[in-house]
């Protein structure tokens, strides 16, 4: 019996499919689907950082994703998408910086979050707005330590 190359790609599909919804499975992915915080700690590289929140004067107020992910149902899947595609490549291929370090995308999706949370705050207060526009300044350069207590 000769297969016939629909037959083949079918086969390639389907076991390509069945490794993806392995690896999905093994790796708890459908945790990453919630905003539960517990999920971040899935991979050992990012204890440090939880350990750190739990400390921090936002543990109360904000979860991992509340800052981490943009407050729109697509971007907030999308950048979930991207994380975990990189996270997964980098800790499967053992190529991930110890200590793990925000990547410059993640770290504007984080100022945008300070900003939408904290903007009826700061409004009206131009200080910051003139200190930011002369010296290309964002919350990070004086509240690093928010999220992250140490």
């Amino acid at each position: 019996m000769k297969l016939q190359s629909s037959d083949i790609l079918l086969i390639l599909i389907s076991a390509f499919l069945g490794l993806a919804s392995y690896g999905f499975f093994y790796a708890k992915g459908y945790s990453y689907m919630s905003d539960d915080p517990n999920a971040c700690v899935n991979c050992h590289v990012m204890q440090d950082q939880m350990d750190s929140w739990q400390k921090s004067t936002h543990h109360h107020v904000a979860k991992c994703n509340d800052c981490h992910l943009p407050h729109n149902v697509v971007g907030k899947y999308a950048i979930k998408a991207v994380n975990g595609f990189n996270h997964s490549a980098a800790f499967t291929l053992q190529n991930f910086k110890d200590p793990i370090q925000i990547k410059e995308h993640s770290r504007s999706v984080v100022l945008n979050s300070c900003i939408s949370c904290h903007e009826p705050m700061t409004a009206n207060i131009s200080v910051h707005k003139n200190q930011f526009q002369k010296n290309d300044l964002n919350c990070l350069n004086c509240h690093q330590q928010v999220g992250h207590g140490k």
